[in-house]
């Protein structure tokens, strides 16, 4: 198979599809690799390292699309890169289609198979493929909290851990999933008093064995949660549904209750954000205020840290990119249903019911795609 990884074009976006060794590890299993000249340098991966792992550098994007049989990607194809997607072409890659309708009409149009890595599961009930992205937001979320709080930047001017006779900030997480544990472990351990709520009590009881005192939990009523945001400095945003929508946890008429320059960071934006007033917004222009409150809603968090980022989702995609390229992805699918729990599209069909429900589309059972 010929595996295709272009470079990202969304704005500040400096991750890569596949890492150098991602890149061997195809090529020994027999198939060819073809990278975008300068894919990986904003990860710290010269074309001279794909070059050493037996990849071959290709001048265009538009070159790897005409002729790749799968493409590797990290971000949801942009619209310029949808017109060269193709009927009977393979697309890995985070999709977050729910909340973008215009991406999932022109998937649709393509005729292409996309798998997304969002909706990959495993037999834990997880999602192995988003879990070190949320991993690496969860930790960043406190920090660039921190920063949105700085007076410069219109915020409280309150420091994370206090100093001796002044009190901590305090932050609350909406949300004890991945990205909120490390969001909490994070915020604690930079002195904060966190609050994390929670609507499963199995989760709040695993939080509260294994952190103890490092921070504090509440089971997530509409009471508590206005008791806590009247409170907060900062608020982090880690709800999730799979492959659906984000629910609208806070709303404007809120924010009124909140302390003037509090932070909300929301780590939701890519499924559409869980508060009424999230926009999605970049590294370039991370931050704005509605009604006194200082807002972070960058989309592709982990950008920032794209090396770490980088390998990180490499390693966990891997596995998964082998099976496809292997076996082709009906066969792959077929043989691991937690891989067809990725399906989203194909050739024309929507195959997955949450984003079928949020855009109120028809939906295509993935087990009756793969017969077609």
């Amino acid at each position: 198979m010929k595996i295709g990884c272009p470079k990202e074009i969304k704005p500040q976006e400096f991750r890569v599809g596949m890492t150098p060794n991602a890149a061997r590890e195809a090529i020994a299993h027999g198939h060819d690799v073809l990278i975008e000249t300068g894919a990986g340098a904003g990860a710290g991966f010269p074309d001279e390292d794909y070059r050493a792992a037996g990849a071959a550098i290709i001048d265009t994007a538009a070159e790897i699309f005409a002729t790749a049989d799968m493409i590797v990607k990290v971000k949801e194809p942009q619209a310029s890169e949808r017109k060269m997607l193709r009927e009977g072409q393979l697309l890995f890659t985070y999709l977050h289609l729910a909340p973008d309708p215009d991406q999932t009409h022109d998937l649709l149009a393509s005729g292409c198979t996309a798998i997304a890595y969002e909706t990959v599961t495993d037999d834990r009930g997880g999602l192995p493929l988003l879990a070190p992205m949320s991993e690496v937001a969860g930790r960043l979320a406190p920090q660039v909290g921190a920063w949105t709080l700085q007076k410069a930047n219109g915020g409280r001017d309150v420091l994370m851990g206090g100093v001796p006779g002044v009190g901590p900030a305090k932050v609350l997480v909406i949300g004890g999933g991945v990205v909120g544990t490390h969001a909490a472990k994070i915020a604690a351990g930079m002195g904060a008093d966190v609050t994390v709520l929670d609507r499963s009590l199995p989760r709040l009881r695993y939080l509260d064995d294994v952190f103890g005192l490092t921070f504090n939990t509440g089971y997530s009523s509409a009471g508590l949660l206005a008791e806590h945001l009247s409170e907060a400095d900062m608020v982090i945003g880690a709800v999730l549904i799979p492959g659906a929508e984000a629910p609208k946890l806070v709303t404007r008429a809120q924010l009124s209750d909140m302390k003037p320059g509090a932070a909300l960071v929301d780590v939701a934006i890519d499924q559409g954000g869980c508060f009424e007033t999230s926009k999605p917004t970049t590294h370039a222009d991370p931050i704005y205020e509605v009604d006194g409150v200082m807002h972070y809603c960058v989309a592709n968090m982990p950008g920032a840290v794209a090396r770490t980022s980088t390998i990180a989702l490499g390693n966990a995609t891997m596995p998964f990119l082998l099976s496809l390229a292997d076996k082709g992805w009906k066969q792959a699918c077929a043989d691991d249903p937690h891989l067809l729990a990725g399906l989203n599209v194909h050739a024309g069909q929507l195959t997955y019911f949450a984003v079928g429900k949020a855009l109120g589309l028809d939906v295509v059972s993935p087990q009756l795609a793969i017969k077609g």
